[in-house]
């Protein structure tokens, strides 16, 4: 039996050989995973991070593209590399979701794949509407869908996408049936919405604000719970029409579970100082987002929340998630 002594000090010793890893780190390159093509938010996110990162680190921080399997294939290399910090996964709200569909488990907890960093945005989507559609607000969409159950059409950049989800989660808090279109992704959906083929849209601002701006598409409210600090002029869902409605389609950092805590909390601090600077404000803002950097804990609640939610939604709505 091991003394009470001897735990003391074996735990000393690791606490203290933890501690000297994560001032050690980073001793070599620093790879970001993106389980996502190049060129979309989670990508573009990453690319801003790794140079600032790189500069305070005095080390290269590069950004790998490992896209597919709905973001599984990159996840999963995450998951799978060396748990020292050195390897880190930049993921967004589909590509947890599939995580969490691949798995077994129930209730869904992160903490048995991934250790997670931070916050880095959680972006309010923009319900966007063909001008034909008589409505101006979501009380006078809600309306007109009643009045035209299963008449409605809403694209999305997939299936089990944040954009889906928010249609889905909509059509349900609201008591209206609308069809889902899915997408490969926002491009060709956008261009659909323009030529009238489908009637809404829940879609990330930098997609579809021009488009508004132009007149020709209608904004109908941000998903978010509260007005948008960056759309101030665009009223939320939930003030215009339907009390309690929150979508939010989020990216964050994480590293391979078993990394030191100290590590994570090393880089946490660190994302967090990137992400309160002028020049990531401007880039987050560019993409309608606004940086909300968290403690590890806090990033870890607010991951099994979001996700937990999705997939009761999911269940209730018969929504088959993954593929």
């Amino acid at each position: 039996m091991i003394s009470r002594r001897s735990f003391v000090i074996s735990s000393l010793l690791a606490s203290a050989a933890t501690s000297a890893f994560a001032q050690s780190f980073p001793g070599t390159l620093i790879r970001i995973l993106v389980p996502a093509a190049p060129g979309g938010g989670t990508d573009i996110l990453a690319r801003a991070m790794s140079q600032q990162l790189s500069t305070m680190w005095g080390q290269t921080v590069i950004v790998e593209n490992r896209s597919g399997g709905g973001g599984l294939i990159g996840t999963r290399q995450a998951i799978a590399a060396q748990a020292d910090g050195h390897t880190l996964l930049m993921a967004a709200t589909s590509a947890i979701m599939s995580l969490a569909v691949s798995k077994e488990e129930h209730p869904f907890e992160i903490a048995r794949d991934l250790a997670p960093v931070s916050l880095v945005s959680a972006p309010p989507y923009i319900l966007v509407a063909h001008p034909d559609v008589p409505a101006k607000n979501a009380a006078e969409l809600i309306d007109y869908g009643k009045r035209n159950q299963g008449k409605l059409t809403y694209g999305s950049s997939g299936a089990g996408a944040a954009s889906h989800l928010s249609g889905a989660l909509f059509a349900q808090m609201a008591g209206i049936e609308m069809l889902h279109v899915p997408y490969r992704g926002m491009g060709p959906a956008v261009p659909d919405l323009l030529a009238g083929r489908i009637q809404l849209l829940f879609a990330p601002a930098i997609t579809v604000t021009p488009q508004i701006a132009a007149g020709t598409l209608r904004m109908i409210g941000t998903t978010g719970a509260s007005r948008s600090k960056l759309f101030p002029d665009y009223p939320a869902i939930a003030e215009s029409g339907l009390p309690g409605y929150d979508s939010l389609g989020w990216f964050g950092m994480f590293a391979p579970k078993e990394t030191p805590p100290g590590v994570v909390s090393r880089i946490s601090g660190d994302m967090r100082k990137v992400l309160e600077s002028e020049d990531l404000k401007k880039r987050l803002a560019e993409q309608g987002a606004e940086a909300e950097p968290t403690t590890p804990q806090q990033f870890r609640d607010f991951v099994n929340t979001d996700i937990r939610k999705w997939l009761d939604l999911a269940q209730k709505a018969g929504i088959k998630l993954g593929g």
